[in-house]
């Protein structure tokens, strides 16, 4: 596999992680789903690519069940460790991870499938990467992902000044960093030039915490510093959740949040 990953402009921290772990927690039935109508089913042996702490294997995990395996694949060390601990904890022991970049996977064994969740937006060539993880799925095999719709979450947030000031400031750190933000919406495009048949699309609103926006903003925090990006339309950051929620609450609206496109197909 020959693919670059660009900088997770989140970070790695411990309150990075427990933010994965929130947002999984509403993301979870949309990627369930996803696996499920991609074929994935006990026995199989499952590829998950860019796995973080490990919440989208689990839920492979747990539809393969113990006669199928998940492989994870991570390049962060502490994000490994992390993920290896929930899954025993969870009595997950058919998980296992490889720290490693996308580009430098390597498997002699065919899988039955290769998932990721938020992951072909980091990747420089998603079109590379995915065309190399391909050779590594049994012909018939499923490739299913999942990326946000960012113009629709700007869309969304134009109508409240607050979140709107903040939408616009997380995207543009993720823009300079090297993200496509517009990797949702080209998963069909991106899918079929990397030599797989058209896949099957499914875009689902999301309505997720109101403190999804402020987590995101204090893990980008530092590279928003970093970048010199000016934090004054965000205000004071201790009571940026209050504030965002009260606005949400005084437009007498529903918390925006960045639409998730899924898309399958087979080999």
């Amino acid at each position: 596999m020959n693919a670059e990953v660009s900088r997770y402009a989140l970070g790695s921290t411990d309150a990075e992680h427990a933010r994965l772990v929130r947002q999984a927690g509403w993301l979870a039935s949309h990627t369930g789903r996803l696996f499920r109508d991609a074929g994935i089913e006990p026995g199989h042996r499952v590829l998950d690519l860019g796995s973080g702490v490990g919440d989208v294997a689990a839920i492979a995990a747990r539809l393969v069940g113990p006669a199928g395996t998940v492989v994870g694949v991570e390049r962060d060390a502490r994000s490994v460790a992390r993920a290896h601990a929930r899954m025993i904890e969870e009595g997950l022991r058919h998980v296992t991870f490889i720290q490693s970049d996308v580009g430098e996977l390597s498997s002699e064994v065919p899988f039955d499938a290769a998932v990721g969740r938020y992951i072909l937006m980091f990747l420089p060539d998603a079109v590379s990467a995915l065309r190399s993880v391909a050779r590594s799925v049994r012909p018939g095999g499923a490739l299913a992902f999942q990326e946000p719709d960012w113009k629709s979450f700007l869309e969304e947030a134009a109508r409240l000044p607050l979140w709107s000031g903040g939408a616009r400031l997380l995207v543009e750190t993720f823009q300079r960093c090297g993200t496509n933000t517009e990797m949702g919406p080209a998963l069909p495009d991106v899918f079929q030039e990397s030599g797989l048949p058209m896949p099957a699309i499914r875009t689902d609103r999301l309505i997720g915490s109101e403190s999804w926006l402020s987590d995101c903003l204090h893990s980008l925090r530092p590279t928003m510093v970093e970048l010199d990006l000016s934090l004054e339309p965000l205000g004071e950051f201790e009571t940026l959740a209050e504030r965002l929620s009260a606005e949400v609450s005084a437009f007498r609206t529903t918390t925006p949040v960045p639409s998730i496109v899924s898309a399958w197909t087979r080999k």
